[in-house]
């Protein structure tokens, strides 16, 4: 079968390595000039399982309320003219009872902890060296009442299968000692031991390679996808700015751009942009810089090392299609590098970035077959990309092959 993958980031290049792997003839299209430049290129680096917590809750729509009202929240709106944004909006809003966040965070966490485990045997198998570094990831509390709290909200995964240990502030100094001059400052921290952390672009490139030389994928740089070609219930081609491509079967995995091009076969995906600040450091030499990944709970920053730079992530805003950013979008970033991290890394050399991530209302991304019978999707991971990658790669692998995919999908907006 001729396949032709939409989208270079992490989850397109694992879905085109598994395909390959399959026996598919597969053409890889980025309309960029190399792999993972987007959101893939942009993420706080950290695989993690212990973080699947759906983002519709009780707690977001008084965060979202608070926001439009000037505050510095974890999740921001910024009202547009763009009607997409409040019949997202609304299925959102729908999301946020107890019983609902609960259901979606044991759907995404399944999901993940499958991915984890297709990944880390893709990665013996192939021999892939993306940075890695497997101590697990904290989720860090400051105040001794949230503390107990995110405790017992963790507690939830700790059910289903996460293992994880309590670290008072002196513990925690034990384990990573960049905290040693801060602990005074922190309440303590949940560590999820199966959490880890990488580069998800340099994972990409290696295994782009991997599926070129021994798959004979082939790679198609600096070719922008503008529009799908319905024919009835199947795709006959794909609009580019090379021309129109041809091939047996589609997938779209192009991140935010997914419901974009999926418009214009007839498709629609509730999936909406939500944009993250992401910077990235170089490590000072001799530096107190953290080995470990985490989350900073109460000011939403994450953190993790990739090689000899440090990388610090904040926010998540729905304001459509925007990649700008301004200097005071990263406060929040240089308030926790400043407060927790002062001598770990050069911040006047600083690499800034606004990252579009494709969230679905409910947080489990779209799998399968869409409306036409050669049109797979792989598509909505909202800020799981990286985690949940190789997981729903190998789960559209095996529904466009014919195969029983490992993981019951129960619950996960899936066709076959």
């Amino acid at each position: 079968m001729k396949t032709l993958v939409l989208g270079g980031g992490v989850v397109g290049v694992t879905t085109a390595y598994f395909l390959g792997k399959a026996g598919h003839e597969v053409t890889l299209v980025e309309e960029k000039d190399a792999l993972g430049l987007e959101a893939t290129g942009g993420n706080a680096g950290i695989i993690a399982p212990g973080h699947s917590f759906a983002w519709a809750s009780p707690r977001a729509p008084r965060m979202l309320w608070q926001s439009l009202r000037g505050a510095e929240t974890a999740i921001r709106v910024r009202l547009t003219s763009d009607p997409r944004l409040y019949a997202w909006g609304l299925r959102f809003l729908r999301e946020c009872t107890s019983g609902r966040a609960r259901r979606n965070t044991l759907i995404k966490l399944r999901l993940c902890q499958y991915s984890q485990a297709v990944m880390n045997d893709l990665v013996r198998a192939e021999g892939i060296e993306y940075q890695a570094i497997h101590r697990g990831a904290l989720y860090m509390h400051r105040d001794p009442v949230e503390f107990e709290a995110g405790i017992k909200k963790m507690a939830l995964l700790a059910e289903h299968g996460q293992k994880q240990e309590i670290l008072d502030a002196n513990a925690l100094a034990r384990l990573e000692p960049a905290f040693e001059p801060v602990k005074s400052k922190i309440a303590g921290a949940i560590r999820d031991l199966g959490d880890s952390s990488g580069d998800s672009r340099v994972f990409s490139e290696e295994l782009a390679r991997v599926a070129r030389d021994k798959h004979g994928v082939t790679v198609r740089l600096g070719t922008r996808v503008t529009a799908l070609r319905a024919d009835g219930d199947r795709i006959d081609g794909v609009v580019t700015s090379g021309g129109v491509l041809t091939a047996d079967n589609y997938v779209l995995a192009l991140g935010v751009g997914a419901p974009v091009v999926a418009r214009t076969a007839g498709v629609s995906l509730p999936i909406y942009p939500a944009k993250g600040y992401s910077s990235t450091f170089p490590l000072k030499p001799g530096g107190l810089a953290p080995t470990i990944s985490g989350v900073d709970e109460q000011w939403l920053v994450g953190w993790s090392r990739l090689g000899n730079r440090l990388r610090l992530t904040s926010t998540a805003e729905f304001a459509g299609y925007d990649w700008g950013w301004t200097p005071r979008d990263f406060n929040n970033i240089h308030k926790l590098a400043r407060d927790l991290f002062p001598d770990a890394a050069d911040y006047e050399r600083g690499e800034y970035r606004a990252c579009l991530r494709p969230m679905t209302p409910d947080g489990p991304p779209i799998l399968g077959l869409g409306r036409h019978r050669n049109l797979f999707l792989n598509c909505g991971h909202g800020h799981m990309g990286w985690t949940m990658a190789c997981g729903t790669a190998r789960i559209v692998a095996d529904l466009m092959t014919g195969r029983m995919p490992e993981l019951d999908l129960e619950g996960l907006t899936v066709r076959r």
